[in-house]
């Protein structure tokens, strides 16, 4: 058995059926097999390609696709939004009203879809978890969703193919839904139209008319790779190798339920987003503070100065315990580019926060090439924490014992003296404002226990090349983040207990200075 939970943060499911024009306002629900397995294989094609061979996800696609599954509908309803969409007609601009349909989904409950009787080999599931993590958007941008491969589903299916000769019950109604054909049914289906094409010359537009200039997708997995409007420009009016299949769900599914008196639990707000990074040139770990401020400028010009990224509240104070984002660099691979960028806020993001991080496509070069940035993926700490770099597995949020500095800690007070010269000491036979002395202050602040080895490092990792700590910028250039020149210092830390990352401190943590890898 194979469970899909499929949880939409924003609450809402944009999902035209096919054959439907998106003005009179239909929706899919349930969602529709041949969307589902689409989704994976673009989540496979943007964000796993590097982790799963083709012909494993062609397998897993394969047996998905011999099974109609049954669903767990949670609660919804239908809403829409109305805007007015410029063309130009002539010399003139005109503006044609468009309704945008959407589902609400009620709580922000999962949907779950089963497929009972598929068994996968152990390259297919692990394939199957990593393109299911790293999907953030189902179908439209505007969809997002946290999806997962659930050992056993949570909710009992109130949806599921309609069998032979079985009416609908009272409580139930019938909708069809577009879904994948088996493998064998496909080949018959295929080898026959080409037969048929080749005998009497009738393409998909009738007798007379050329054949498609699509070619033919030689089986299902291949079906599935076609552009819809590649489709309807070559006059199919059903996508080959798609079947239509009679499903039962609930007569009431999108009644609107009476919410009980006082506020719901909120479920936890995410805490962390995962970009990848691509540019012709990608820049240097090196350079992490500046890529920062510019994500750091674009998140509040998106948000509109939301608190959690600008770090000040309403009146323009700032914001105390370090809640706001942090934006970490990082460099995955041998070269010291940074690929990958970070943001991590303890305070979680909110529904704003969230369409923000989504909206967050390029930050501009800033005298090199513009980066562009695609989100993996949003979450808890725990939900990116590891050690495989290959698998995009990310070491700032392990829990480990023995953490070491990635860029320079730079401290944010002075070593203090007494007037003779004499360095004044604490109990620990540190001096006072020392880099070491500041850097066990702000783990004291952080709650944190006290290390039982502190040591310096005098080079650090860009990727696999040994980097001095004056090789990084260390000092902000907008804002008021200005700083009088401090030198960055590398320490290694070993803790009594294992601690869970993000270890984050001094002058610009929250643009990546100060930043500690475990292991």
């Amino acid at each position: 058995m194979i469970a899909i939970s499929l949880r939409f943060p924003a609450g809402r499911i944009h999902s035209t059926p096919w054959a439907r024009q998106v003005n009179e306002g239909e929706v899919e629900w349930p969602i529709s097999p041949w969307r589902i397995l689409r989704a994976l294989i673009a989540t496979w094609h943007h964000k796993a390609k590097d982790i799963t061979a083709e012909p494993v996800l062609r397998s897993l696609i394969e047996k998905l696709a011999a099974e109609a599954p049954s669903y767990y509908l949670p609660p919804a309803a239908t809403g829409h939004t109305r805007h007015f969409m410029p063309y130009i007609e002539g010399r003139n601009e005109k503006r044609s009203k468009v309704f945008d349909t959407f589902i609400h989904v009620q709580d922000q409950e999962a949907v779950e879809a089963v497929w009972a009787n598929v068994q996968l080999t152990d390259a297919e599931s692990s394939a199957l978890r990593t393109i299911l993590k790293r999907m953030s958007y189902f179908g439209r941008a505007e969809s997002l969703v946290e999806a997962a491969l659930v050992s056993q589903p949570h909710q009992t299916s109130n949806s599921w193919p309609m069998s032979n000769g079985k009416a609908p019950g009272e409580e139930e109604e019938l909708v069809r839904i577009i879904g994948p054909m088996p493998v064998d049914d496909y080949r018959a289906w295929h080898d026959g139209y080409l037969a048929a094409l080749s005998e009497t010359a009738i393409g998909p537009r009738g007798r007379g008319k050329r054949a498609s200039k699509i070619a033919l997708p030689g089986d299902v997995y291949e079906a599935l790779l076609a552009d819809t409007s590649d489709l309807k420009r070559s006059g199919w009016s059903q996508p080959p190798g798609s079947r239509w299949i009679d499903y039962l769900r609930p007569r009431n599914a999108f009644k609107i339920q009476a919410g009980a008196r006082g506020a719901a639990p909120r479920a936890a707000l995410p805490t962390v987003a995962r970009f990848a990074v691509a540019s012709q040139v990608l820049p240097q770990l090196t350079q992490s503070v500046s890529v920062a401020e510019r994500i750091h400028q674009s998140l509040v010009k998106l948000s509109n100065n939301a608190p959690v990224f600008t770090g000040l509240d309403e009146l323009g104070n700032p914001l105390q315990g370090h809640q706001h984002a942090h934006i970490f660099c990082e460099a995955t691979t041998h070269r010291g580019s940074i690929n990958r960028i970070t943001v991590f806020a303890p305070a979680g993001f909110d529904s704003t926060a969230r369409r923000s991080l989504d909206g967050l496509r390029k930050v501009w070069g800033h005298g090199g090439h513009d980066l562009q940035l695609i989100l993996l993926g949003v979450g808890a700490p725990v939900d990116f924490a590891g050690y495989d770099l290959a698998g995009d597995q990310c070491p700032l949020f392990v829990e480990a014992k023995e953490w070491h500095s990635i860029t320079p800690f730079v401290p944010t007070r002075h070593a203090k003296a007494h007037r003779d010269g004499r360095p004044k000491l604490d109990h620990r036979g540190l001096q006072i404002g020392s880099p070491e002395h500041d850097l066990l202050r702000l783990i004291n602040e952080a709650g944190l226990p006290e290390p039982t080895e502190l040591g310096r490092m005098t080079t650090g990792l860009a990727g696999l090349q040994p980097t001095r700590w004056l090789a990084f910028q260390r000092q902000r250039r907008h804002g008021d983040g200005g700083h009088a020149g401090q030198i960055g210092y590398g320490f290694r830390l070993v803790f009594p207990l294992p601690v869970r990352g993000p270890l984050a401190f001094g002058y610009a943590c929250h643009f990546g200075l100060g930043l500690f890898a475990g292991g």
